[in-house]
């Protein structure tokens, strides 16, 4: 097939690229910071959750939750892997009453430290630190929600979050994982925990789950 090339006096211009500061950007969905954007630092491993994939998820959340207009209130939260940030502000945002963000790389954690201040997000607590660990402190049955993503590559970290979440998760609470590829449901029932909600997007495996009837009772 020929292919027309516009005269340079005129005809269509090619679209603009996006910017690399657009590139680098993710940003808050719904709430009271709405819109808000967040920086993507160029470090290995960090992948944060795409705002299509994390706008599902919280239409997920507030249908749990019962409230109107998306709102989460008075949830308890963690994001065990915080990298941008992106989970847990987004939660606060919509009315979370905590939210605790884990995070190991000494860069990343003041770049949410600069973030809380600049929201005057007072609800939200940055701890540098393994994610796991955190979890692990957590008083058993109090959480709402536990945001779970780690790198991709790092699948050691899997099991031992899962297990501490399922611990850590209140009634009715809820575990959010993204994965590299879909986990089977005899994994997670090991875990004490079922599969509520499950989304394909891109490279990312997002799943929703809850503690198991025989763990919830």
């Amino acid at each position: 097939m020929n292919k027309r090339t516009p005269s340079r006096g005129g005809g269509a211009k090619p679209a603009p690229r996006p910017s690399a500061a657009l590139r680098n950007e993710v940003r808050i969905i719904g709430g009271r910071w709405k819109r808000t954007r967040l920086a993507v630092a160029d470090k290995p491993g960090l992948r944060p959750t795409p705002d299509r994939v994390r706008e599902t998820l919280f239409n997920w959340l507030a249908s749990l939750a019962g409230a109107s207009g998306g709102e989460l209130p008075g949830w308890h939260c963690i994001d065990a892997f915080a990298g941008t940030g992106a989970l847990g502000f987004e939660a606060a945002s919509r009315g979370a009453a905590s939210v605790l963000l884990c995070e190991q790389d000494a860069a990343l954690v003041a770049q949410l430290q600069a973030l809380k201040a600049r929201l005057k997000a007072d609800g939200v607590r940055i701890e540098r630190g393994n994610g796991v660990t955190a979890l692990e402190r957590v008083a058993p049955g109090s959480l709402h929600a536990v945001f779970l993503d780690p790198p991709f590559e790092n699948t050691a970290l899997y099991a031992p979050a899962l297990r501490a979440a399922a611990r850590a998760l209140r009634p009715g609470g809820v575990v959010y994982l993204e994965a590299a590829s879909r986990w089977p449901d005899e994994e997670f029932a090991t875990l004490g925990l079922g599969v509520f909600r499950y989304l394909k997007a891109g490279a990312v495996h997002a799943h929703l789950l809850m503690l198991a009837p025989d763990t919830a009772a």
